[in-house]
């Protein structure tokens, strides 16, 4: 499966339409982007069952800032909503394979009572008492 492009006009769409997307905050302009984009659409190719994004941070400028994207490449994973995964930098093949099998088997309802309970804690849920 190809790539799919990310603006901020289909952002949404993409990631509440499905369940597991990778995404690559990149820039044809960045070296290490040029060197991971083979290995990103390897993967892809690999991984049919799953979304391959790319969001090229010069023409979309407003999802870069809204993610807080400082370094290219940055890999992000977003499973069923969730930002599981965030890390700069290029990976090489089997770093991405590994990543990819992580993400993979996580428990989303742990990970959401997780951040739930984060939450709570930090003072934004809702109060017991």
């Amino acid at each position: 499966m190809a790539t799919v492009e990310l603006t901020k006009e289909n952002f949404d769409q993409v990631v509440s339409e499905n369940d597991f997307v990778l995404i690559d905050f990149w820039a044809e302009w960045c070296g290490p982007c040029r060197q991971f984009a083979p290995v990103y659409e390897k993967a892809a190719d690999r991984h049919p069952d799953l979304v391959f994004a790319k969001v090229d941070t010069e023409a979309q400028q407003e999802l870069a800032a809204a993610f807080e994207i400082r370094s290219i490449p940055t890999l992000m994973i977003v499973r069923e909503n969730v930002a599981v995964f965030a890390q700069p930098g290029a990976l090489p093949e089997a770093a991405l394979e590994d990543v990819i099998g992580q993400a993979r088997a996580l428990d989303m309802d742990e990970v959401r009572a997780s951040i739930q309970k984060a939450g709570a804690a930090s003072g934004d849920g809702e109060r017991q008492g």
